[in-house]
């Protein structure tokens, strides 16, 4: 396992909420992020730990990668890889992302 893939695996079990995103929470840098951040936020999560891809070419590849899968952001919850955008959105419209996140 790279160090890279080690410091991701490190980080996704170590926060119970992870966002692998384009830009900041403040600041986000395309749609997909702004929106994911939207959703936790409604879901009332406060303690996200957010890693901004665009500051690090390793970290970016290296997520899609470690999940195997092609796009940002990525949500991790309790180490758990859950989706992008697209996934949470529709688990959030069913009520299944805040059952996730509150359990």
């Amino acid at each position: 396992m790279s160090d890279i893939q080690s410091w991701i695996k490190e980080t996704v079990t170590q926060n119970p909420v992870v966002l692998f995103m384009k830009g900041t929470a403040q600041f986000p840098q395309c749609g997909f992020s702004g929106r994911a951040i939207q959703i936790l936020k409604t879901c009332g999560v406060d303690n996200i730990v957010t890693i901004n891809v665009l500051e690090d070419a390793d970290v970016r590849q290296g997520i899609k990668e470690f999940s195997n899968w092609p796009t940002i952001p990525q949500l991790y919850v309790k180490g758990e890889f859950i989706g992008g955008s697209d996934i949470m959105t529709e688990m959030y419209e069913s009520g299944e992302l805040q059952t996730l996140l509150k359990a």
